[in-house]
């Protein structure tokens, strides 16, 4: 008899149940026509009431991961019945992840891109090793890609890498030394916060507002002449959402002239926007290290990024640390993604996520009180600040039965003594728009419990 495993699961149990039932499918421990044991059975196996087991079970047939048939009961649905939008992913990374759109046309787009590859002359060495850095024609169609957006960019200045994690770490080993102070916002994407503790780099965090880093603060950060760097999200921010206007990219590019400091410009979510804002790295050029991937805006299944270095020479140092690292992006995701940014394919693709962000936030909009949260109208993330009692972690992990993916603050401060608390949440990845609804109703209701001081999680 399955008995699914919920001890220490947060939030409604008839999700906790259907999310273990998810995740065994997804492990194989269930399989395609296997029959679940009787509503009532279960019931009394897992000592709760009927009524939860019949809820989950109605949730399970919702995502479609079980069939009913009358009296026979309720069997795990036959291979290719679960529909794209509405799988249940086996495990909550945590990672900010775009949204599945409604109609995608990216697997009929990928199927068609692999043919034509496979099919064309540049075959043979799609399947093999590639060069350090990137093949010249991938890297020349990432140079002309980031050369739309104003930033100077030539074949042996950028790098095709397998993602943004491992372009950040090529920069710091690169252009950075251990001891080396790098300025940062009061909160961080942790990825690049992993990084620089691990390479002994000293982190200094500025106060901002909401369009970020606080220009004044950083010039009096340079004063004393240790920081070499500092590290941006300049649109769209993790977590904070906070997006600079041209203005304040001015400001801050003039204060790392002043003070020549590096630009590290993380532009993940750059070209999500439909009218995105020019990147610092065609405002300075000369010092700026810019980072444009697909994952963000595409899907992190490419593990495809473009790394512009600011010289030849430092293009070369990353070439060589990443060769080190990661040996090379996936040859044949390059190949696809060198296909769409020529033929424009890509924009397609993002204009679909970027649709379905905007229908998602339009929920967001609807379900969630004015004022207590922020968030892009073209993003697929949330930042909410949390007063009183309220712990983040503990709402997080109240959240995840749901399948609401949302983190803790303290998982991005970049002083572990900052007292400022909050969540990132993520309205993207696979879950559909009726269950984000439902999430975002049960966040509603954790957010504003007037009860007792703990949350009412049964």
């Amino acid at each position: 008899m399955w008995l699914p495993e919920i001890t220490g699961s947060a939030g409604p149990k008839y999700l906790s149940i259907s999310a273990a039932l998810g995740r065994d499918i997804a492990a194989g421990t269930l399989r395609p026509g296997d029959r679940l044991p009787p509503q009532r059975e279960l019931a009394e196996a897992l000592r709760i009431d009927l009524g939860t087991v019949t809820r989950a079970y109605a949730e399970a047939r919702r995502l479609g991961l079980i069939d009913a048939d009358g009296r026979r009961g309720s069997f795990v649905r036959e291979a290719g019945g679960v529909l794209a939008t509405e799988q249940v992913a086996p495990f909550d990374t945590g990672m900010n992840l775009p949204p599945l759109p409604l109609r995608s046309s990216l697997p009929e787009r990928y199927a068609e891109a692999l043919r034509e590859v496979l099919a064309g002359p540049t075959a043979a060495m799609r399947l093999q090793y590639q060069p350090g850095g990137g093949a010249p024609l991938d890297r020349q169609a990432g140079a002309d890609w980031l050369a739309e957006r104003g930033i100077p960019a030539e074949e042996d200045t950028v790098l095709v890498v397998s993602g943004a994690q491992t372009a950040l770490h090529a920069i710091a080993n690169a252009a950075l030394e251990p001891g080396d102070a790098v300025c940062t916002g009061r909160f961080v994407y942790p990825g690049w916060l992993a990084i620089a503790r691990r390479l002994g780099l000293q982190i200094v965090p500025l106060p901002g507002d909401d369009q970020g880093i606080d220009p004044e603060a950083l010039d009096r950060a340079c004063t004393d002449g240790t920081v070499r760097a500092v590290y941006l999200v300049p649109s769209n921010d993790n977590p904070t959402t906070a997006t600079m206007d041209l203005a304040r990219r001015q400001a801050i590019v003039a204060v790392a002239r002043r003070h020549d400091i590096k630009i590290i410009e993380d532009d993940a979510y750059g070209r999500l926007g439909a009218d995105p804002l020019p990147p610092l790295a065609s405002l300075a050029p000369e010092r700026t290290w810019h980072v444009a991937s697909l994952s963000k805006i595409v899907s992190p299944a490419l593990r495809v990024a473009y790394l512009r270095a600011p010289s030849l020479r430092d293009a070369w140092r990353l070439a060589a640390d990443v060769h080190e690292t990661t040996v090379m992006a996936p040859p044949l995701n390059v190949a696809a993604a060198s296909q769409w940014l020529r033929d424009g394919t890509w924009s397609q693709l993002v204009g679909e996520v970027r649709a379905e962000c905007v229908a998602r936030q339009a929920i967001v909009a609807e379900l969630l009180p004015a004022g207590s949260y922020r968030a892009d109208p073209e993003g697929y993330h949330l930042w909410i600040p949390l007063a009183g009692d309220i712990a983040p972690a503990e709402l997080a992990a109240a959240l995840a039965p749901a399948g609401l993916s949302a983190v803790a603050s303290e998982t991005f401060a970049a002083d572990r003594a900052e007292t400022a608390r909050g969540i990132r949440v993520s309205i993207g990845g696979s879950l559909g728009r009726d269950r984000l609804a439902r999430a975002l109703e049960l966040l509603d209701a954790l957010l504003h419990h007037r009860g007792s001081r703990a949350l009412p999680l049964v």
